[in-house]
């Protein structure tokens, strides 16, 4: 499967869960390709909001360019929502991880499954559920 079809498919799927789990939740068009910056997905219920950027993954990490983590902080903040990193690593499922857990690098943020499981969420996590 193409890396882009790989990560539009992996957004849709955590877009379908935050439905059945009572959250609306919809994929930003364009997401990280314009010049405001965007999202992978805005998700929220009465009580919250979550601005979330998407990775998939078969390896052990993701590595995020600062530039995208600069971003999402900056619209999660006017928007008034949460900052969230997601991140699907196979046969592991969706993990979150908030912001200021992130390990920065020379150029980018890396996040490997061993920090995942000591400071990231589940999805039932995440939600409260």
């Amino acid at each position: 499967m193409a890396t882009k079809h790989k990560g539009t498919a992996a957004e849709r799927s955590l877009q379908r869960m935050f439905w059945e789990a009572g959250w609306a939740c919809v994929r930003v068009a364009g997401s990280g390709s314009g010049s405001f910056p965007n999202p992978d997905l805005l998700a929220g219920n009465i009580l919250r909001k979550l601005a979330v950027e998407c990775k998939s993954t078969s390896g052990d990490s993701v590595y995020i360019p600062k530039e995208d983590i600069e971003a999402l902080k900056s619209f999660a903040g006017i928007f008034g929502a949460e900052a969230w990193i997601a991140v699907k690593f196979d046969n592991k499922g969706w993990h979150f991880m908030n912001l200021e857990d992130l390990k920065e690098t020379e150029s980018s943020f890396a996040i490997r499954w061993k920090d995942m499981e000591l400071k990231g969420l589940s999805f039932r996590e995440l939600i409260g559920k």
